[in-house]
């Protein structure tokens, strides 16, 4: 801030220095010798001090300035901070590591042995990578390699790894997890060749046509459980509504097509759009499988949950629609027992 004029202030203080164009240090000089002739003390000038931290990334942000009321106190200057943010992951070691030709390791609480080797057979996988010797892998009171993970399966995984060992049938969906865990690509692979996963696979090509299908799946389950509760009762029944074609198709017009869908006009499947008065409706689709197939899906889906359900048809759905045409779609009847 810049002040013109001279003299003193109310206070007795002189004013702050002024700049003009005879330089400043001609007025400095000139106003010192002032001073000096009136007998008065030069006042000392006031000192801004502003600390921050000592990077060169950093931005000084918090920077503190301020005077001191007495004229004779000053700040100390401004003195290096040493940045205390390491920058460094923990799981990464500066230098490699070396590990011994056999590991001992500890698999959630399941002791294993094995060599190096095994461990780095293929180099895209978690096990090669943690024993790279780039990351830190802590140790058990006894000096094994620990993993937290659950190591019911682990032994399949070397298996694997030692020398190309599939688990049984019953394991293989299990260590197909520990396979996703530990990205062990041609284990995967293999493993999705072996059923029940192939089954799986074709299973899952015929649910891709109807995207609605877990939705469906879900609502039979609240639905069941919201009437059992409800009811105070151990079982809940629904109706479910389960047809393959596309719009209703008398006798008279089945044997008259033998394409997997039947066309009409866009006015004409107007006059067949309904919906039929059950708790939950798949359909249609365009596949060989059938109605059959899909109930069988539906449960063995809720048997994976631990939920028991049993189907039977208990007829069709007969609305009329329009002149002698009447919806044929059939019902089923799901009961599901929850104890």
């Amino acid at each position: 801030m810049q002040h013109n004029g001279a003299g003193e202030t109310p206070n007795g203080e002189p004013p702050p220095l002024s700049f003009s164009a005879a330089g400043p240090i001609q007025m400095a000089t000139s106003r010192v010798r002032r001073f000096a002739q009136e007998g008065r003390t030069v006042p000392q000038p006031r000192v801004m001090v502003v600390f921050s931290a000592a990077s060169d990334t950093e931005k000084q942000e918090d920077a503190m300035s301020g005077a001191i009321p007495g004229d004779e106190e000053y700040r100390k200057p401004a003195i290096p901070v040493p940045n205390l943010n390491l920058g460094k992951s923990l799981r990464t070691l500066e230098a490699p590591e070396e590990f011994p030709e056999v590991i001992p390791l500890n698999v959630g609480g399941t002791y294993f042995t094995t060599r190096l080797s095994t461990l780095r057979r293929f180099e895209d996988t978690m096990l090669a990578a943690m024993f790279s010797g780039r990351h830190y892998i802590p140790r058990d009171a006894e000096g094994r390699y620990f993993i937290d993970r659950d190591g019911a399966n682990f032994g399949d995984i070397l298996n694997f790894l030692r020398e190309g060992e599939l688990p049984p049938r019953d394991r293989v969906r299990a260590v197909h997890r520990e396979a996703q865990y530990y990205a062990i690509g041609p284990l995967l692979e293999s493993l999705e060749d072996t059923q029940p996963l192939t089954g799986e696979k074709v299973r899952q090509a015929f649910l891709d046509l109807l995207p609605y299908y877990k939705e469906n799946l879900e609502r039979i389950v609240e639905i069941a459980k919201l009437r059992a509760m409800q009811r105070k009762a151990r079982f809940a029944k629904l109706k479910i509504c389960v047809y393959k074609e596309e719009m209703p198709i008398t006798p008279y017009e089945r044997p008259l097509f033998n394409s997997l869908r039947f066309e009409r006009s866009e006015s004409e499947a107007k006059l067949f759009e309904h919906h039929c008065e059950v708790d939950v409706s798949f359909g249609p689709w365009e596949a060989v499988a059938d109605v059959y197939d899909l109930l069988h899906c539906i449960v063995s889906d809720l048997a994976e949950r631990g939920i028991t359900a049993d189907q039977q048809c208990i007829g069709v759905c007969d609305k009329h629609l329009i002149n002698h045409y009447y919806c044929k779609r059939p019902i089923y009847e799901f009961k599901i027992t929850w104890w």
